[in-house]
């Protein structure tokens, strides 16, 4: 089976398709072939909409951006009341290291949305990570911003 993650238990829409998995994804409303990524992506959203209160359809996922002519989907963004990304969310299987590699992707990633806040996850570590525009810093956050702030609630 999957591996137990760092997250609430999250009550996941399992169905088997042959030799496959599948989950259903509330954001886009379809089943997505259950791999590690997405278990980490799924448990992620629940943990998003049933913990910390952000309404569904302020969030997106695998998002496409282009940088620098190439497309790239992020995996989860959370858009303010207005429009405005202002959460950026990268899944990693378990088994990856959350090392700078993964900082760098999701900061390249960044450019082309400009939120102030990040994530990266593996679903057994989290890293909470804060653009200090000021400064031109990224920094280390050890809680969640408040979203119903960040939403503008």
């Amino acid at each position: 089976m999957f591996t137990p993650l760092d997250f609430p238990p999250a009550k996941l829409r399992l169905t088997r398709s042959g030799s496959s998995v599948r989950v259903f994804c509330v954001i886009r409303k379809k089943q997505l072939v259950l791999t590690p990524e997405e278990w980490v992506r799924q448990h992620l959203i629940h943990f998003l909409i049933n913990h910390l209160n952000v309404p569904i359809g302020l969030i997106a996922s695998e998002m496409s951006v282009d940088i620098n002519g190439l497309v790239r989907r992020c995996d989860l963004v959370v858009f303010n009341r207005l429009g405005k990304p202002v959460f950026l969310m990268e899944c990693k299987a378990p088994e990856v290291v959350l090392g700078e590699q993964v900082v760098h992707q999701i900061a390249h990633y960044n450019f082309s949305l400009g939120t102030d806040y990040m994530l990266i996850t593996n679903g057994k570590q989290h890293r909470i990570l804060h653009l200090d525009r000021e400064k031109g810093e990224i920094n280390s956050l050890d809680e969640f911003p408040d979203f119903l702030a960040l939403i503008g609630d």
